[in-house]
């Protein structure tokens, strides 16, 4: 059974979610120009534009995601969104006073990562006679495939923060040290090792529209 299945959670309401956070991601984005924190206007800007891609995908390529997908997408980018601002009036945001909020972002973020992943490489199995990628295979791709991204990504944020200070510019991206950085891609893996474990379930759907759009593509 799936997750969403098993919580009785609606289509209906998944997308009332998921316009929900992408609303308040607006209102989000629209306090960072009120304050004018570069940090929040960014991240928040490149959450919302990662909320478009769902709809991008099923107009421009046929490739339809399901409400629960949409919502896990949302969730996501909300959540580092919200991180990023904080509480009104207060002077630490969330990625600095919750010592958790960091580790659940990065999670969730890290399982879409390895969602695109399990999708591309299951859809060019299913599509290709001449390829065929075991299962455990499968789990290892996705296991390095997020774990070099996570690297390339501390390394961005890395560099970024060392920018910042040398330019005396607020960061967009803060990067609190080794210890920081190294459960980043602990938490990286526990998302990557779900979606390997669970995929099956979750995007066989996805996997089937993506080798629909590879059959239209080479035939």
């Amino acid at each position: 059974m799936r997750v969403r299945d098993y919580l009785g959670v609606s289509h209906r309401r998944q997308r009332q979610l998921s316009r929900a956070m992408t609303l308040a991601m607006v209102g989000i984005l629209a306090i960072g120009v009120d304050r004018g924190s570069t940090g929040v206007i960014v991240n928040t800007a490149v959450g919302l534009a990662v909320t478009q891609l769902p709809p991008l995908l099923e107009r421009d390529y046929g490739i339809a995601l399901d409400p629960a997908l949409t919502l896990w997408i949302t969730s996501a980018v909300f959540l580092h969104a919200l991180g990023v601002l904080g509480l009104p009036g207060s002077e630490t945001n969330f990625y600095a006073g919750i010592w958790w909020w960091d580790h659940v972002t990065h999670a969730l973020s890290s399982s879409i990562v390895a969602a695109v992943g399990y999708t591309t490489v299951r859809a060019i199995d299913r599509h290709s006679e001449e390829i065929y990628l075991p299962s455990r295979f499968v789990f290892v791709f996705i296991l390095l495939f997020v774990l070099a991204f996570g690297v390339l990504w501390e390394v961005i944020e890395f560099s970024i923060t060392l920018a910042a200070e040398a330019s005396g510019n607020a960061t967009i991206l803060t990067q609190y040290g080794l210890d920081d950085t190294m459960l980043d891609l602990v938490f990286d893996t526990i998302g990557a090792v779900v979606v390997a474990v669970w995929g099956t379930a979750h995007l066989t759907d996805v996997v089937g529209h993506v080798e629909g759009w590879l059959e239209t593509r080479t035939s």
